[in-house]
């Protein structure tokens, strides 16, 4: 049984290709002794390029189909995350990624797993709300508001604890309440029919993070800035910062991808995992006849 198991969720058109590159970066710096598992919500998994699938094969990862329609009130794509993390998985600890991130030096589980614990790194702002927000969120399940405070990546105030979901590893056996998935998924389904918390939707996943995870009996455990470095925003055309060490970077868009100059370092991945730069490129004729010989 591996230690860690990361998934992510490959979706046409954009994120069936970034989760490519994805795993090209965990299969560089993790190696092998992660399990890797790509989601796609069911009604979907026809519409894949089989290059990714392709591509999944060449490096020991799955793509599974999972049910995503009417598992919340309304339509809500962005809480396929949530949705992907109740999936079974045989591993101690699973680590949910963003598809637009790209891990970028040599790693070990050890910097990201935490027994009893949930790691995550603090979100970059919470400039959509107030913090009196917190007093409905927390509200609506009868928990005080937490005393601890944390500083958010792009702001220099400190404020109640509110987490990026682009990167969240959790301990996979249940406790007394029950997975930890499970209970996000409960949270999240709870506080998205409050009325009284404005523009539950698209936060609601970094909304219900905090909370799930105490009502899940479990601490958070901070990720450093190093291990979760997110683009874009403020940092808009900017390089990568001299003298640090960064492991991971969310970038969120190829074009910012492209402006901090790290568009060739994940083509030169791709392209040592699986023999392309291009991941469409695996199913082309030429790769087909090359493989033959």
């Amino acid at each position: 049984m591996p230690r860690l198991t990361f998934f992510y969720i490959v979706e046409p058109p954009e994120y069936q290709i970034m989760a490519c590159t994805l795993l090209a970066s965990i299969r560089t710096n993790f190696g092998d002794d992660v399990a890797a598992i790509g989601y796609c919500p069911e009604h979907r998994m026809d519409e894949l390029h089989p290059a990714v699938f392709k591509a999944h094969e060449l490096m020991g990862a799955e793509i599974r189909p999972m049910k995503t329609e009417g598992m919340w009130d309304e339509p809500y794509p962005h809480g396929n995350k949530i949705i992907s993390a109740l999936q079974p998985r045989d591993s101690e600890f699973s680590a949910f990624v963003d598809s637009d991130v790209l891990f970028l030096r040599a790693n070990s589980p050890d910097n990201l797993v935490c027994g009893g614990a949930v790691s995550c790194s603090v979100a970059a702002s919470m400039v959509w709300a107030k913090q009196t927000i917190w007093n409905d969120v927390y509200g609506a399940f009868d928990m005080p508001v937490p005393t601890e405070r944390v500083r958010l990546m792009r702001q220099n105030h400190r404020s109640i604890p509110y987490f990026s979901s682009g990167l969240v590893v959790f301990p996979e056996q249940a406790g007394a309440q029950g997975r930890f998935a499970d209970v996000w998924y409960d949270t999240a389904r709870q506080l998205d029919r409050v009325e009284a918390i404005p523009k539950r939707r698209p936060y609601l996943d970094q909304l219900s993070l905090p909370v799930a995870i105490r009502r899940a009996g479990l601490d958070w455990n901070e990720l450093p800035e190093d291990q979760h470095f997110i683009l874009g925003g403020k940092l808009r055309n900017k390089p990568l910062p001299e003298g640090r060490d960064i492991y991971t970077v969310h970038y969120r868009a190829e074009v910012i991808l492209e402006e901090v100059g790290l568009r060739r370092a994940s083509q030169r991945m791709l392209r040592e995992q699986t023999g392309v730069r291009f991941v469409r490129r695996l199913t082309s004729k030429a790769a087909i006849d090359n493989a033959k010989t």
